[in-house]
C-alpha cells in the first residue's frame, strides 16, 4: 500500500483504503478496526492523500504530504506527543519542528490536528508504507 491507495473523504472522519472505481464513483474502505466500506458517489468530495499538500513560504509553495509524514516518521518514529486537546502553541510548534517553512497564515491549527491524527491512523493500521518509502530513497 502506498499514499496514492489512501482516501480522505470530505465530511467524514478518518481515512479509506481505494478498493475499486465503479460507474458512478468508488469503493472505499475505512483503515481503522470496523474495515467499514462505503460507495463514494461523484457528489463526494474524496482527495488522495499523494495530491495533498501543505502551504509553505518557499518558492514552491507547497510541500506534499507524503514527504511531510516521512519527516514525522524520521523524527518522532511514531511517537509525536501531541494529543487531541493539544493547545494551538503546541501544535504550531510540532509542525515548525517538522516542516520550519510551513506558512503560518494559512496552515489552521485544525490541519495540524488532522495532520497528527492521519499519521497515526496510518502508522497503526499500514506502518510499512514508511518502510517501503525509506527503502525507495536509499535505491534513488
Amino acid at each position: 500500500m502506498n499514499f496514492k491507495d489512501i482516501a480522505s473523504v470530505a465530511g467524514k472522519p478518518g481515512l479509506y483504503t481505494v478498493i475499486k472505481p465503479t460507474r458512478s464513483g468508488v469503493i472505499l474502505e475505512s483503515l481503522d478496526e470496523k474495515k467499514s466500506r462505503l460507495v463514494a458517489g461523484m457528489s463526494m468530495r474524496v482527495s488522495i492523500l499523494s495530491d495533498i499538500s501543505i502551504y509553505t513560504l518557499t518558492e514552491e509553495g507547497a510541500e506534499p504530504l507524503e514527504s511531510v509524514m516521512k519527516k514525522i516518521e524520521a523524527e518522532y518514529a511514531g511517537d509525536t506527543g501531541i494529543e487531541p486537546s493539544s493547545s494551538d502553541a503546541e501544535l504550531r510548534a510540532f509542525l515548525k519542528s517538522v516542516l520550519p517553512e510551513f506558512d503560518e497564515a494559512r496552515v489552521y491549527t485544525s490541519d495540524i490536528k488532522k495532520l497528527n491524527a492521519w499519521y497515526q491512523l496510518i502508522r497503526k493500521a499500514s506502518p510499512d508504507i514508511f518502510q517501503e518509502s525509506t527503502e525507495e530513497q536509499k535505491e534513488a
